[in-house]
């Protein structure tokens, strides 16, 4: 079986890259496909989507929210997807932007050796980072605690370390279960 990942950049990908081979039985092999931002992502779905011909391929698709309605995105792409073939993709629905879920594990940021001397994890408990999906700009605030943050190269250095039971964002944890969920309905098929 794969699971082909349509993600809207490469940070996503970099990110995916590190953290799928603690998510996915060894048997379940992967593919990560990055797009130039959402709206070449959302284009995209169709083609890949009715195009792919390969048996036992399951899909996901992974997009920012970026302020907008979480529900609303989700629906689009669900109606999409099942529009074009493939009513069992999953579709998960990052809240605000990655960055949030690197927030959402401040131990791996510390980790990372971004910052010298850092002691990013005593803030876990803060309590504007005590649920990082409502961070309006993660992204801003990476480059806040981080100064010269980058987003491809912070997601390969804070990736490696983070912890997939602990993290503290609720989107990042329902896409860890959802590809856990899939994994093991599709090796039981």
């Amino acid at each position: 079986m794969t699971i082909v990942f349509l993600t809207e950049e490469k940070s996503m990908k970099v990110m995916l890259n590190e953290i799928l081979p603690q998510i996915l039985p060894m048997d379940i092999e992967f593919l990560i496909l990055e797009h130039e931002g959402k709206s070449d992502l959302e284009k995209s779905i169709p083609r890949k989507l009715k195009g792919w011909k390969t048996p036992n391929t399951h899909f996901v698709v992974l997009r920012d929210n970026d302020g907008a309605d979480c529900i609303q995105i989700k629906n689009r792409l669900v109606t999409i997807c099942s529009q074009n073939g493939r009513p069992d993709t999953l579709v998960r629905i990052v809240c605000q932007e990655l960055e949030a879920w690197f927030i959402g594990d401040l131990a791996a940021i510390d980790s990372a050796d971004l910052v010298r001397n850092s002691r990013f994890k005593e803030m876990q408990g803060i309590a504007k980072f005590r649920d990082p999906d409502k961070i309006v700009n993660p992204k801003d605030k990476l480059r806040h605690l981080i100064p010269g943050y980058q987003a491809v190269s912070g997601a390969r250095s804070i990736s490696k370390h983070l912890n997939l039971n602990q993290n503290r964002s609720a989107s990042f944890q329902t896409f860890v279960s959802g590809v856990q969920q899939l994994a093991n309905n599709a090796a039981v098929i």
